[in-house]
C-alpha cells in the first residue's frame, strides 16, 4: 500500500508507454492504492494475459520502471513489477479466472504452433473474440521458455503453468502434438487460419575439438533444473558466452552444487548482451567472469582458451597467450537457431536472415493464412515482446476473418 501510494498517478505515463503490452500502469496501481486488488489484476489482464510470468521476467529496470518519472525526482522508481506481481499473485491465489468478454461463439477455427507466451497469447485474444483455438505443443508441458527455459529462481514451473491453466479455460484447447513438415496441408484444410509461434530452434553447438563430451545445452540444463530431472552437476563448470540465458545457466550451476562457475566471454563487460542487473546477481551467486577469451579446445575436463583483442579495424582477433580452466561439464550459450529450414516447408512464407517476415502491426506473413510472432519473427526478445506479436496477431486474423469489430470489444 505504501509503494502504491508512491505513485503520481501520471496522465501521459512513460510507463505504459514503454511497456510492449502498454499496460495502463497508473490506472492498476491505483486500485491497489483503494484495496481493490482483484480489480488492479482484472486491468492488467485486459492488456497481457501472461502479467504473472512479466511480473517475474521483464526487465523492468530498462522499461516501466526504467521510464518512470521518479529518475527525474532523483528518487528510487515506484516497484511497478513488484505491485504487479502482488496483484496477480492475489488474483491467481483467490482462485478467480481471466474475464471473458460477452460474444457469438464463432465458426471460425484457428491453429496456434507452440505453446508458448507468444501462441498463449494470440490464443487468449482469439478466444475473447469468441474464434475457436487449438494450440499444438510438442512438450509434455505448454507454456515455452516460461516453463523450460526461465531460470526457476525467477519463476517455477507452478507459475508458469497456472497461467496455461487460466487461459484453458476461456476455452483454448491444448494438445500435445508435434507438428511435422507433412502436417501443414493438412493443417491448412482443417483451420481458417494458422499462427506460427514457434521460437527458435536448438543452441548452437561449440565447435571445437573435443566439444562434444562433457557438454551440455544451456537451454536444457536449465529446464533439467526446473523440472527437478538434473539434481547435481559438475565441481567445474564453464558457460560459454555472456547473454541473459548464460547467466541463468551459470547461476543455476551454482545452485546445483558447484564450486566454481565461470562465464567465457570473447569480449569486455561492455559488450555483453545480459542485462547489467543480471550481471551482478551472478556475482553475488559467486559466478566468475573470463572476459577476452575464447574457448579453442575441450579435453579431459579442461577448457583451453585463447587471448582475444580487437585490432585497429575494429575486428575480433585470436592471439597467441592460452589459458587452462578446469571444467568437468561446459555449456554453450551461444544463441539458438533459427527454424527457417523448417518452416521454409511452407510455401509463400519470406523469411529474412532466418526470421519469418512478417507486417508489423497485424503479424501477417506473406501467406494469406499464416500469421506469426514471438522469437522466430524477432530472433528472441523479451517474454513480454513475444506477448504483444501474439496480441498483435490475433487482431491481425480476427481483421483478415471478419471479426475485428468483435476483437475489439
Amino acid at each position: 500500500m505504501v509503494e502504491a501510494n508512491r505513485c503520481l498517478n501520471c496522465f501521459d505515463a512513460p510507463c505504459t508507454a514503454a511497456c510492449p503490452t502498454h499496460i495502463d500502469v497508473p490506472r492498476f496501481i491505483k486500485k491497489i492504492a483503494t484495496g481493490n486488488i482483484a480489480g488492479s489484476a482484472r486491468s492488467i489482464l485486459e492488456a497481457n494475459v501472461l502479467a504473472g510470468s512479466c511480473a517475474r521476467v521483464c526487465p523492468v529496470e530498462v522499461l516501466c520502471e526504467g521510464s518512470c518519472v521518479m529518475h527525474h525526482r532523483a528518487e528510487k522508481p515506484i516497484m511497478i513489477g513488484r505491485l504487479q506481481r502482488y496483484a496477480m499473485d492475489n488474483f491467481y491465489g483467490r482462485g478467480l479466472q481471466i474475464p471473458v468478454r460477452e460474444r457469438p461463439e464463432l465458426p471460425l477455427r484457428v491453429a496456434c504452433i507452440g505453446g508458448g507466451p507468444a501462441s498463449l497469447a494470440c490464443a487468449a485474444e482469439l478466444r475473447q473474440a469468441g474464434v475457436q483455438v487449438t494450440v499444438f505443443d510438442k512438450r509434455d508441458l505448454a507454456g515455452g521458455l516460461n516453463t523450460y527455459g526461465v531460470a526457476e529462481y525467477k519463476q517455477r514451473v507452478s507459475e508458469s503453468l497456472r497461467e496455461v491453466e487460466a487461459i484453458q479455460s476461456m476455452g483454448v484447447e491444448i494438445l500435445q502434438r508435434e507438428i511435422g513438415l507433412e502436417d501443414f496441408e493438412a493443417l491448412e484444410q482443417e483451420f481458417d487460419a494458422i499462427f506460427l509461434g514457434v521460437g527458435l530452434g536448438e543452441m548452437h553447438r561449440l565447435r571445437i575439438p573435443g566439444g562434444e563430451a562433457g557438454v551440455m545445452d544451456a537451454l536444457d540444463l536449465i529446464a533439467g533444473y526446473k523440472t527437478g530431472e538434473i539434481l547435481s552437476i559438475g565441481r567445474t563448470v564453464a558457460v560459454i558466452g555472456c547473454g541473459n540465458t548464460a547467466i541463468d545457466a551459470a547461476v543455476a550451476s551454482k545452485r546445483l552444487g558447484a564450486d566454481e562457475v565461470h562465464i567465457v566471454y570473447r569480449r569486455g563487460p561492455e559488450e555483453m548482451s545480459a542485462f547489467g542487473f543480471e550481471y551482478e546477481h551472478a556475482l553475488q551467486e559467486g559466478v566468475k567472469f573470463l572476459w577476452w577469451r575464447q574457448p579453442i579446445a575441450l579435453e579431459a575436463g579442461t577448457l583451453l582458451c585463447a587471448a582475444t583483442a580487437i585490432n585497429e579495424a575494429g575486428e575480433l582477433v585470436v592471439g597467441e597467450m592460452r589459458t587452462e580452466l578446469a571444467a568437468e561439464v561446459v555449456v554453450p550459450a551461444i544463441g539458438q537457431s533459427p527454424l527457417a529450414e523448417w518452416l521454409s516447408s511452407v510455401k509463400g512464407i519470406q523469411f529474412a536472415k532466418g526470421r519469418v517476415v512478417v507486417d508489423r502491426a497485424t503479424g501477417a506473413t506473406s501467406h494469406a493464412k499464416y500469421f506469426a510472432g514471438g522469437d522466430c519473427v524477432n530472433g528472441g526478445r523479451e517474454v513480454v515482446d513475444a506477448v504483444a506479436d501474439g496480441k498483435r496477431a490475433a487482431r491481425g486474423i480476427t481483421a483478415a476473418l471478419g471479426v475485428m469489430e468483435v476483437a475489439h470489444g
